[in-house]
């Protein structure tokens, strides 16, 4: 066989196949303008500094993709560059989601196609009237409070199904909206009462508004927990799973990115839906695999400008917000830190800055300094040095008092909810450390120099609580020998005591103490005044006590006795009751037993204050019941103070209301009184009409009747004679 010449070979059909197309149509190069002029000093610390910034809005770009134009003359950058990614698709992307982003205080990216820069160069600059578009109200997210009847809603889970209620009196009670939620593992309302969150296997969903229209998504999958921002402009989602990016997954401000994979805790943007930031906790319980994972792990200043994360140990780290960058670019350092927690924002606190931003619109002079944000914390004995709590302003860390503490066991920070005091429950324990006895160290933040006063107990306390709006607080203690070791069956016996700040003796003195009790938990009204001691989880006792700490009979007795006001209004019981809520205005108590701790007798019961039950409910896997919340009141202090000294006027309104309904009631309750007695009456007459024609034909039936005569008839059968003589 002859040799074949290979240059005689055609390979044109396998070129054609495997040919390379390059693009060189420039479609996948953008300009980017709005950076920092610079000299080649700085151009790596910028190009890291460009990428990083891509990276966070999930558009990945390398610093060798990155051409940056210098000015022959000046010797520096011309504040813009070029990047080409791989394909058009990717630009199309950096465009969308970087173009007006801020790169840093003074500069913000403009990103174009380069390809456009033609287009623009022949742009018609004539001013053409955009064209007016169609008005669309969107709906308004509280406009539940604009209730005519001023009702509070609640809202239920049961089995696969919630629902929405309206709650008032018994008239007024209905469903406000049963919505077809499938699928999630439970809801939760926000602090203010604005959204409801269903958690689902995907992520996070808010509703809201009159029709409860989905109003924002956050995609984080397999989440398990949630946790707003005090003022709803922040959401944290967790989950016990690391995060994982698959390959060719959206990209985009409201999803993960490659960056945040491995961590397991992100915060959200609630108006905008986009992801600022992501942690990890999964490394939080190495210290003390013990414990269980504190939850908020993340803790949020009352006004939401900076959020908080302690790190067992070591430090604390506060970030600012919105863009979640470390404050002053570093952490508080603290050796042995264990907890701490930001001191809420009174009443006190919102008027002193609601008159700053009045003095600084008028120009005044007169604006008093607001109270910096504070928190406390506190460390442990390490060495010879004590446990120590310390009160730090922020932002300027400037720290406000410490208190030394020995022999210290275990420490709780309890602010109440004005800012008004700080209580710091100290378990001690004796040289011995056979023994652990409680103290109370409570810090008045309304005083000078923030003086500290110690209430000493001898027993070990289960529960501490505030009044709102007060100066008491309660306590459960006990001394019970089962305590920490209780077995089945067994209830431990605790005592209940209140205690007041005595302005006169100027320290906190005990008001009464209740004892022999099984009580676990309080339940304060928001309105304060009126407390109800609960026993919640215990499969043996499940008891509920109603009590007012302002009662009298008299209301002209100014002056009585420490202690004599408190007054029992009522007990009840709910079998298996797992939790106890009051209602925002303080005058109703809802207690549930949920399918989620037990399956016996689930359901819930809604009760007055004074422990009167309104409405019970026994149902099958019932799992949740939580009231809405309501946000704090628009009217002023004035407003207030003329509104409780004209009471009986407005009262007034609403007794005519009441009687008017009731006068409905009566009214309809005579009509079906008298349509029953008339229903009657016609059964009557119709049963006489039947009656009497029955007679009749009965007796038109006798005189049909043939009448029968008897005769009678002799024969003779036989006749004989005889003689006698």
């Amino acid at each position: 066989m002859p040799a074949q010449n290979i240059d005689d070979i055609d390979y044109s059909d396998i070129e054609a196949k495997y040919q390379v197309h390059f693009d060189d149509s420039l479609d996948n190069t953008v300009v980017v303008d709005g950076l920092p002029v610079i000299d080649p000093s700085k151009q790596t610390k910028l190009l890291s500094k460009v990428v990083k910034e891509f990276s966070k809005r999930g558009v990945a770009v390398k610093a060798d993709d990155i051409f940056l134009p210098w000015d022959q003359a000046s010797g520096k950058s011309k504040g813009y560059a070029f990047i080409e990614f791989r394909n058009i698709d990717d630009a199309n992307h950096a465009i969308a989601v970087l173009d007006r982003h801020p790169f840093d205080a003074n500069h913000t990216f403009r990103v174009n196609k380069f390809t456009d820069i033609e287009t623009l160069a022949n742009f018609d600059e004539r001013y053409e009237e955009p064209e007016d578009e169609e008005y669309a109200p969107r709906e308004h997210l509280r406009s539940w409070l604009a209730d005519p009847q001023g009702r509070d809603q609640y809202v239920t889970y049961r089995g696969d199904e919630v629902a929405i209620h309206w709650h008032g009196k018994p008239s007024q009670c209905e469903v406000a909206y049963k919505p077809e939620w499938k699928d999630f593992l439970y809801v939760a309302w926000s602090p203010l009462g604005t959204y409801i969150a269903t958690l689902h296997r995907q992520g996070v969903r808010l509703w809201g508004g009159a029709s409860w229209k989905p109003i924002q998504r956050f995609a984080h999958p397999m989440v398990k927990l949630i946790d707003f921002s005090p003022c709803e402009n922040y959401l944290v989602t967790w989950s016990n799973e690391p995060i994982v990016v698959p390959e060719g997954a959206v990209q985009g401000p409201q999803y993960f990115s490659p960056d945040d994979e491995g961590n397991n805790l992100a915060v959200w943007d609630i108006k905008s839906g986009d992801l600022l930031r992501t942690f990890s906790t999964l490394n939080d319980g190495e210290a003390a695999p013990k414990k269980q994972m504190q939850w908020p792990t993340l803790k949020w200043s009352p006004d939401d400008k900076f959020v908080g994360r302690v790190t067992p140990g070591q430090m604390i780290s506060v970030y600012e917000l919105p863009s979640m960058g470390l404050h002053g670019k570093k952490s508080i350092k603290i050796d042995g830190v264990v907890d701490f927690e930001w001191c809420p924002q009174g009443d006190k606190d919102r008027d002193d800055a609601e008159k700053d931003a009045k003095a600084a619109k008028s120009g005044s002079k007169a604006a008093k300094k607001a109270r910096e944000n504070m928190l406390v914390y506190w460390t442990p004995e390490v060495a010879n040095q004590p446990a120590r709590v310390t009160l730090i302003n922020f932002p300027t860390r400037a720290i406000l008092r410490q208190k030394n503490l020995f022999n210290v066991t275990e420490c709780k920070l309890y602010w109440q909810n004005q800012g008004d005091f700080l209580c710091v429950k100290v378990d001690r324990h004796t040289k011995t450390k056979k023994s652990i006895f409680c103290n109370l160290e409570i810090f008045r933040l309304r005083e000078k120099d923030y003086p500290v006063e110690v209430v000493e107990l001898k027993d070990t306390v289960l529960d501490f609580s505030w009044e709102p709006k007060g100066e008491r607080f309660a306590i459960v203690s006990s001394s019970d020998p089962n305590l920490g070791n209780p077995g089945p069956g067994i209830t431990i016996k605790t005592d209940v005591s209140f205690y007041q700040l005595d302005r006169a003796k100027n320290d906190f003195r005990l008001l009464r103490t209740l004892p022999n009790r099984t009580s676990n938990a309080i339940r304060w009204s928001p309105r304060g005044r009126h407390v109800v001691l609960a026993t919640v989880g215990s499969s043996t006792k499940s008891e509920l006590e109603f009590w007012d700490l302002d009662f009298t009979l008299d209301d002209t007795k100014k002056d009585s006795e420490w202690g004599s006001n408190i007054q029992l209004l009522g007990s009840a019981d709910h079998y298996g009751v797992t939790d106890v809520e009051w209602d925002p205005s303080g005058r109703y108590l809802a207690t549930s037993a949920s399918a989620w701790t037990h399956t016996l007798e689930n359901g819930f019961a809604i009760w007055d204050f004074r422990g009167q039950e309104l409405t019970k409910q026994i149902q099958d896997r019932f799992k949740q019941f939580i009231w809405r919340p309501r946000p704090p009141t628009l009217i002023s202090k004035e407003k207030q103070k003329q509104i409780r000294r004209n009471l009986k006027e407005y009262s007034r309104a609403f007794d005519e209301e009441d009687a008017a309904e009731e006068s409905n009631v009566s009214a309809e309750l005579i009509a079906l009184r008298k349509r029953l007695v008339d229903e009657w009456n016609a059964w009557r007459t119709l049963r006489k009409k039947e009656l009497g024609e029955e007679k009749a034909k009965k007796e038109t039936k006798k005189s049909e009747v043939k009448e029968e005569i008897e005769v009678w008839i002799d024969e003779v059968i036989e006749q004989t004679e005889e003689v006698v003589e």
